[in-house]
């Protein structure tokens, strides 16, 4: 299977020739936002239709059960409950380290400002079923909530035919700290969390990938019912190769993003001719052994190698194309890596393929894709919390203070802003 490549294209094609796969959230529009309506009016009986019409299962109680939960824990695997154990350990160790310190600032001698960070209290996390449980999602999503201190973490999943859920994401949802599951996917999951239905609590802020439904279901409850955490659509990788690059490590990694779905991107950008041949032939060898081969196949018709004259050239077509993943697979990557602008999470140097970002190297899988990374970073302790401002002024503080508001305010022509203050300064003069 060989890229579709361009060889040094003009720059004013760049944008065109790497344009995402992309479906619009237009067409899908009426479809969703109607049921999403039927949701709001009709509650538990609305996300029970759907529940049954779309993942072919009757759910009398949406909440899972901690025997249930139990249950699935002897069912997974040990070797596989340590290896959540070990990525789970290093996600909290590097999301720990992103929580923000209180600093007290005297701005002008008497007037304290600081800022206190302080966590969403309800978060919903919507974590794909589909062809693969997404336990590793569970991880990225509820540990950073927990670091955070959210009061309330639910989760909802889908349910299989039988009306339950993967063993192996209940596991993780209970090592990692969410406070209630719901059996409980796509449009209708995200309905019940805008708006509360049921015994589905209404949250602050909903977290994770999906669907093109459940992200078109997610834009519009955040018109006006509750916040989330970006606009996320199909995943990505680009890849900045030179002659140093392994082929045979390009291929796996352009494969392990392709396998995602067959709306996935993948794109090779390098300065050597000659690697794009040698990728395209390891892309051959190692399909044939993919059970996700059909998948990859169809994201790999949607994939390019670009190649370019220079390493200038790759670092600024990179930067308008804004990549959720980014390898950078050269001699000198530290010193590329510092010219990136634009992208969710970075890979640098033959030895560190995305899937260590996806699953256990410590960093959030959860990131902005469709060229979101010129404006929004991927999920971080940040995205659970909000911060609040606080000041003090003392007398003193308002009489080094207080002229300067004086003015400000009576330039602006709002005198009650300036009467606040004058009152104020009158008094403490009184007191001396």
């Amino acid at each position: 299977m060989s890229m579709k490549t361009y060889n040094i294209p003009p720059k004013e094609t760049w944008a065109e020739l790497l344009q995402r796969p992309l479906f619009s959230v237009a067409e899908l529009e009426a479809q969703v936002q109607a049921i999403l309506a039927e949701i709001k009016k009709g509650g538990v009986n609305a996300i029970r239709k759907y529940t049954e019409k779309f993942d072919g299962a009757f759910i009398q109680d949406f909440a899972v059960q901690e025997q249930e939960i139990a249950e699935a824990i002897s069912l997974v695997d040990d070797s596989l409950k340590n290896a959540i154990q070990v990525a789970a350990h290093n996600i909290q160790k590097f999301h720990e380290s992103q929580v923000p310190a209180i600093k007290k600032i005297e701005t002008t001698p008497g007037v304290i400002c600081w800022q206190k960070p302080v966590a969403i209290e309800k978060v919903g996390l919507y974590v794909p079923g589909g062809s693969a449980p997404l336990f590793s999602t569970v991880l990225m999503l509820a540990i950073p909530a927990n670091i955070a201190g959210c009061k309330e973490i639910v989760l909802c999943t889908p349910p299989n035919k039988e009306g339950k859920i993967h063993p192996v994401i209940l596991f993780a949802a209970k090592l990692v700290g969410v406070t209630k599951i719901f059996k409980l996917g796509g449009i209708q999951a995200i309905g019940a969390m805008a708006y509360g239905v049921d015994v589905v609590p209404k949250v602050d802020k909903i977290f994770g990938p999906g669907n093109q439904y459940v992200m078109a279901a997610k834009q519009i409850v955040s018109r006006g019912d509750v916040a989330i955490d970006m606009p996320a659509g199909p995943s990505e990788v680009a890849v900045m190769a030179d002659s140093t690059a392994i082929p045979a490590f390009i291929a796996a990694d352009l494969l392990s993003q392709a396998e995602h779905g067959p709306d996935s991107q993948v794109v090779l950008v390098t300065n050597d001719k000659s690697l794009v041949d040698k990728v395209d032939q390891e892309l051959a060898r190692q399909l044939i052994d993919l059970p996700r081969k059909a998948i990859a196949e169809k994201a790999l018709a949607n994939s390019q190698a670009v190649v370019l004259e220079n390493v200038q050239e790759m670092i600024d077509l990179i930067n308008g194309y804004a990549p959720e993943h980014l390898i950078i697979a050269m001699e000198n990557y530290l010193q590329v890596a510092e010219l990136i602008t634009n992208a969710g999470s970075v890979f640098l140097g033959n030895y560190t393929p995305e899937s260590a970002g996806d699953y256990a190297s410590g960093t959030n899988h959860t990131l902005p894709t469709n060229g979101w990374s010129r404006s929004f970073s991927g999920v971080n302790i940040d995205s659970f919390i909000k911060k609040i401002t606080f000041q003090e002024i003392s007398p003193e503080g308002m009489k080094n203070l207080g002229p300067v508001i004086e003015t400000m305010a009576a330039a602006e022509l709002l005198d009650a802003h300036k009467n606040a203050v004058t009152l104020r300064l009158k008094e403490i003069r009184n007191n001396i």
